[in-house]
């Protein structure tokens, strides 16, 4: 598959997809004769979860050390991936804390404007109810 198929097809751009194989994120990508990138349907699914662990906030350098432990591909390696996706979840987890606390803040924030608003539009509604003098 041609890398602007992948990149239609994964939502994402062929620059992406050149800077991921660049930095290490994908293995470098099988080429035709003509020197155009041929990915595989594992190339595919690997980007796959590449993309879906940059989406939930993993750190490019998280992933890079996971990638090359991967393509190493050893079971001595296997302790060590799984702790960088365990490291990667707890700063996640933190991350979602911080959210949810901030979104408690806007809450109370707007639920004081939604009092003040309430408050002048009862004012305003008895002014127009009041005679003019």
């Amino acid at each position: 598959m041609k890398i602007a198929q992948v990149a239609k097809q994964l939502g994402v751009s062929t620059a992406t997809l050149r800077y991921y194989e660049n930095i290490g994120l994908i293995r470098p990508i099988n080429r035709g004769q003509n020197g155009i990138r041929d990915y595989t349907e594992g190339d595919v699914q690997w980007i796959e979860f590449i993309k879906c662990m940059r989406n939930a906030g993993l750190s490019i350098d998280a992933l890079r050390e996971y990638t090359a432990l991967f393509i190493e591909g050893n079971d001595h390696t296997l302790s060590s991936r799984k702790q960088i996706l365990v490291n990667e979840r707890a700063r996640l987890v933190e991350k979602q804390k911080e959210m949810e606390d901030t979104i408690k803040r806007l809450d109370v924030k707007i639920e004081s404007y939604e009092d003040i608003i309430h408050k002048y539009e009862e004012k305003l509604a008895d002014q127009l109810k009041s005679p003019v003098s």
